[in-house]
This record gives structure tokens, sequence and C-alpha cells, in this order.
């Protein structure tokens, strides 16, 4: 007989918990799809938890919170620009030069001396009106040309020194040359300095220009090569390998024989580098004990990520696993849907292992619950500021815990739930711009929800093709 608890995911006698992949149920039951609500603000159908595994869980704010007290940063490392995408600021960045670091035309044009007319050098005059002219004048990259007398003028263009004695920068749609082309007439006034990029405009040698800790986007490297640097000091990036464990798992083809395809291999890499990590490999493992007790053991990373085996079955083998090594548990179970079974622990100092649930919705609630905080302190990445949004609709909430429902953003200020949230499911996230946070109890339609961005929402930096897969598991 069935629970009648309909928000909870750990296992009844009577049925497995859907969001633990250690109970596997044949896939050809479609399990999951009998329980799945057509409405999204309706919860999955599961049954009651074990008493014993609410007693250690988590509160959630707590978990995030455990999760990023838990490391310190890694030590600083001196990146060449090219690498230091995605990484934190380890130092100040500070101007190695004025900016810009001479007096700089912004237009193409004349430069000018004092209150036209204009008299041109010969090479530089044609009769045919504005803009034309038989030499290139003061090009970008030249050194100083010869200095200006007042009343002289000369073609430049953008980005070119401005030769001494020029008072302003005439654009080439203002002027016409007159006077067998020899005379520079203006269409109109020009000021004193106009158009002229004065010598550290933008800010001078020494000028503070980021603060320690600040993330390093394109932008900033643009800013840091104009300011001089070929390398920045950057906090290192946390190293994660990443343990896939099944023995029901197929790497490729369709899902045949009880078995299913892997979608966590492909999702956790990219995922990982978005938030600031550096992914070693991605490896399968079967279900074994001491294969799992081995990879985990051999692993060079700061952060190993294992997915499934996080409950209490029989081929759930993370938690002995844990045991055996001697780790510090520090989060063992959250309270949230889905992904209630996650977890953290220290393995050694410095060394950490996250269990994720099989599930992949669940998983990447472990993912921003508790790899995220961690990762981002590691890597000394800024943490995103608050936002919340109002919700379009009203969603049901967990009695206890905390729900994470995937949302598309609607006119700026509101999010709309999505359907497909269900602890196996993918597809309403894949569609999904951030995850809602709704709290115990529920959400009315318009109330505010916290909103969690997803990283390539948030930073959209560091995801590439992930090229370190292992072997380790059934093909």
């Amino acid at each position: 007989m069935f629970n009648s608890d309909p928000f909870s995911e750990e296992p009844s006698a009577d049925r497995p918990a859907p969001d633990d992949r250690s109970h596997r149920p044949d896939p050809s039951t479609n399990s999951t799809k009998s329980t799945q609500p057509d409405q999204p603000g309706q919860p999955v159908d599961v049954p009651n938890e074990a008493p014993e595994a609410r007693a250690h869980a988590t509160p959630w704010h707590a978990a995030r919170t455990a999760a990023a007290r838990a490391a310190q940063p890694l030590p600083s490392v001196v990146r060449p620009l090219g690498e230091a995408l995605g990484q934190a600021l380890a130092e100040p960045l500070a101007a190695l030069t004025d900016l810009p670091s001479f007096d700089t035309s912004a237009m193409d044009g004349w430069a000018v001396a004092g209150p036209g007319p204009w008299r041109l050098p010969s090479e530089d005059a044609t009769p045919e009106g504005p803009g034309t002219g038989t030499a290139a004048g003061i090009l970008a990259g030249h050194a100083e040309a010869a200095p200006l007398s007042d009343g002289d003028a000369v073609r430049i263009a953008t980005g070119a020194r401005v030769p001494p004695g020029a008072t302003a920068v005439l654009r080439s749609e203002h002027g016409k040359v007159r006077g067998e082309g020899r005379e520079l007439y203006a269409s109109r006034h020009i000021t004193q300095g106009q158009d002229i990029r004065p010598r550290g405009q933008e800010c001078r040698r020494g000028d503070a220009l980021l603060p320690a800790g600040a993330l390093v986007t394109p932008v900033v490297l643009g800013l840091a090569a104009a300011a001089g640097y070929d390398e920045l000091t950057v906090t290192s990036r946390p190293r994660v390998e990443v343990l896939v464990l099944g023995d029901e798992l197929l790497r490729a083809g369709l899902p045949h024989d009880g078995r299913i395809r892997d979608a966590l291999g492909p999702l956790l890499g990219p995922w990982l580098r978005a938030l600031g990590a550096e992914v070693l490999a991605t490896r399968h493992v079967g279900d074994d004990p001491e294969a799992l007790h081995t990879a985990v053991s051999a692993s060079t990373a700061d952060v190993v990520v294992t997915t499934g085996g996080t409950a209490a079955g029989p081929v759930d083998h993370v938690h002995p696993t844990l045991r055996r090594l001697g780790a510090e548990q520090l989060v063992d179970g959250v309270e949230v849907r889905p992904g209630h079974p996650m977890l953290l622990a220290r393995l050694t100092p410095g060394r950490y292992l996250v269990g994720l649930p099989g599930n992949p919705l669940a998983a990447v609630s472990g993912l921003l619950t508790l790899a995220e905080p961690l990762l981002r302190t590691l890597s000394a990445r800024p943490a995103p500021p608050p936002y919340r949004a109002r919700l379009t609709e009203a969603v049901q909430g967990h009695p206890v815990d905390t729900r994470l429902i995937p949302v598309v953003y609607q006119h700026g200020d509101r999010a709309r739930p999505l359907r497909f949230h269900g602890p196996a499911m993918l597809r309403g996230i894949a569609a999904a711009d951030a995850l809602a946070v709704v709290p115990p109890g529920g959400a009315d339609q318009g109330a505010e929800a916290e909103i969690l961005d997803l990283p390539w929402t948030a930073d959209g930096i560091g995801i590439s093709a992930d090229t370190t897969t292992g072997t380790g598991g059934a093909p």
C-alpha cells in the first residue's frame, strides 16, 4: 500500500523512491510518468520518507550555507590572459599605463590648430571636397607627427596620435577643402579639445580598475590587455572529477533490456566548468563497492562529484565508502525536492565529495544546493546578487521541504513555472531560464520567489565541450 504523503521522494516498504537511482524500477514500467502532474504547480505524487532519513536532513538554505563555508579559496596562480577567463582575480587590477597613453583622435578627419580656416600641407590637398586627399595623413600606430602651428591642419585617422599643437579634430563630414585644395573650412562650430581623447581620460597609471575577487569576463580580459597586462594573478580553478555510478547506464544508443541512457555524464562536465571548475575527467563506475572506493581514494581532484548511490539500498555504496575512508560528513540529506538524498563530505583537508542523486533533475538540484556554493568558495568567485521574481501562478509546496521549480522569465520581473519537473525529468529545465525556490507550504500566484539563475544565463562563461571522459563502467 502506498503512503498517502504526495510530496516525499524517499522509499516506502512497497514502492521504489523516484529520487534514488539505486532503487531502480524497470524503465519499461515508466513509473515516473504515472505520477507526473499535468499542471506545473502540482507536486509529483511520491511516497513518504523514512523517519530516520528525515532526522539528519539539513534545511535547504542551511545546506547551501554549510557548503559555502566548508572550504577556503584555493591558492592563486598566474595565468596568460587567454587562460584566465571565468576565474576570479586574486589581487586588484591596477593600470600599468595611462589610458589612453597619449592624446588620441576619436574620429577620422583633420587635426587642427587654433581657429579656422586652416592651411593644409600641399600633399594633403585636393579640390574635390570633404574627406578626400592624396595622402593618408597621420595613421594609428605611427610615431608622433610633427607639431602643428596655429592655423595648420593635417588629415588624421581614428586612433592616431594627435600631433603637438592640435586643439581639436574636425570630423571628415564637417569639413570642406577649398582654395585650390589648400584651405580647410568647418561647416559647424568646433570647440577646444573636440573629438580628442586626452591622455589618461579613462585611467592614470596605478589607478585601481577592479578589486580582488572580480570575475574575469571577456571584457575584463580586454581591459587588462589595454592596461598593459599579458597575464593575470587569479585564484586557481577547483579540480573536479565526476564519477557516474550505475550498471544500468548506457553511453550510446537507445534504452534496451532494462538499461537506460546516461544523461548526467554529458550534463555535469559543462555545468561544472560553467561554475568555474576544471573538470579532470568524467568516468563511469559500475555498482561495485571496491571500484568506487578505488576511484575516490585514487582521485587527485579537489572535489569528487558522484551520481547516484547516496541512499541505503543494496547497491548504494557512497555512504559505506565514505565511512571506510574516514570522511567527515558535512551534509547528509537536504530538505529539498527534488534531490533529498544529496550529501557533502570532507575526504581529507582540502578535498571534498559531493554526492548527487541519480535522477537528472534531482542531480541538478544537488549541483545548485551543494556543488555551486562549494566551488564558488574554492574559486573565490563572487556570489550572485539575490534576485526575486513574482510567480505567474500558484505552486503547491511540500509541508516541510523547499521545492526547486524550473521557470521562464516573463516581462522581466515575473517567472512562469514549467511542467515536466519530476526528479527524473530534464525537459522542464532544458527550457528554463532559472529555478524558483518555493518555500515549505507553497507559494500563491503573484508571490515573490527567490530565483536561482542557471550558470549560462548568469555568467555565460566557461561552457565548452568535455574532452575528459574515462572508463570504468559498461559501455
